[in-house]
């Protein structure tokens, strides 16, 4: 019995990592794609193929050794990404370069697949079930040599409006491995810069996050400790054999009403000059401490004699 719910709980916590998994490589994107590559981009053999640059949009690392790429839309498995490289893993908002060269045997990243120019080449990424489609793009026939069709941002927009051709300007530059539009400035720390030059603003920002965050662990604090103080009295009232509010109205009234420690002491010294049973096992008193450290009894200016007076 024990053996078939580990086994189970294996299957469901396999399929809840396959699950977080495939959704993180939904995130995957074609991001630049060179087919006639004469005299730029060479590859790890010192040769120039053409290649598809894949962009990771996520913010936590991808591995993609898992999923295919094809040229082909009736062969969606055509080139599976090999297990066992180090490199399919891309860091967050990083790339990856594939050669479209058609030697599969020279490495992971050479494909078993050609880019053809003076047509238009359809390139699509699967899941690794083979049917789910990540992301597509259909690069034109009219694309010239040593120039490319890239995002205009990584990774971001739908349909050709978010797609331009670059040819290597200063404009529109080719940036294989590396970001489509290289930022230069950070418009939030441009726009802190103008309005908070003194840098109070943003001061009193990071305290009221730090403040709000020890507020709400302190608010986990108390309640965890209410919860277990609840717990703990259910468990003690099921040990006593009775119900939670009958142990706590019993807890009230003994804190409440209980005898102070003079009229405990007292009771106490007379059972033990009447009966002087004091110390036989057959009578048990319990002295609870009182909240009052001083007691007059034990007190030394009350004595059995008085001192003389002249």
């Amino acid at each position: 019995m024990k053996k078939s719910i580990f086994i189970l709980l294996a299957v469901l916590v396999g399929g809840f990592l396959n699950q977080v998994d495939a959704q993180g490589r939904r995130g995957l994107r074609i991001n630049e794609v060179m087919v006639a590559n004469d005299s730029n981009f060479i590859d790890d053999y010192g040769r120039h193929n053409a290649w598809i640059e894949l962009y990771n949009s996520t913010y936590a690392p991808m591995e993609i050794s898992s999923v295919y790429l094809t040229n082909n839309p009736a062969e969606p498995k055509k080139y599976p990404v090999p297990l066992g490289d180090v490199n399919t893993k891309i860091p967050a908002r990083q790339h990856v370069v594939f050669w479209a060269d058609g030697e599969p045997n020279k490495g992971t990243f050479h494909l078993n697949f050609k880019l053809t120019q003076g047509q238009d080449n359809w390139i699509g990424i699967y899941d690794a079930n083979g049917i789910t489609l990540i992301d597509s793009i259909t690069v034109p026939a009219s694309l010239l040599p040593n120039t490319t069709y890239a995002r205009r941002l990584d990774g971001e927009g739908e349909g050709i409006e978010a797609w331009e051709v670059r040819d290597g300007s200063d404009t529109y530059y080719i940036t294989p491995s590396s970001n489509n539009k290289i930022v230069d400035t950070n418009k939030k720390v441009e726009m802190f810069a103008e309005t908070d030059g003194n840098g109070f603003g943003l001061a009193a920002m990071a305290m009221i996050i730090v403040f709000s965050a020890l507020l709400l662990l302190c608010i986990c604090f108390y309640i965890i400790s209410r919860i277990g103080s609840k717990v703990s009295r259910r468990n003690k009232a099921r040990s006593h054999g009775m119900s939670a509010e009958t142990l706590t109205g019993r807890q009230t009234v003994q804190t409440t009403d209980h005898d102070s420690g003079e009229e405990i002491a007292a009771v106490v010294m007379a059972l033990h000059e009447h009966l002087n049973a004091h110390d036989k096992e057959s009578t048990i008193l319990t002295i609870n401490k009182v909240r009052k450290s001083y007691s007059p009894w034990s007190s030394k200016i009350y004595s059995l004699r008085e001192l003389p007076r002249r």
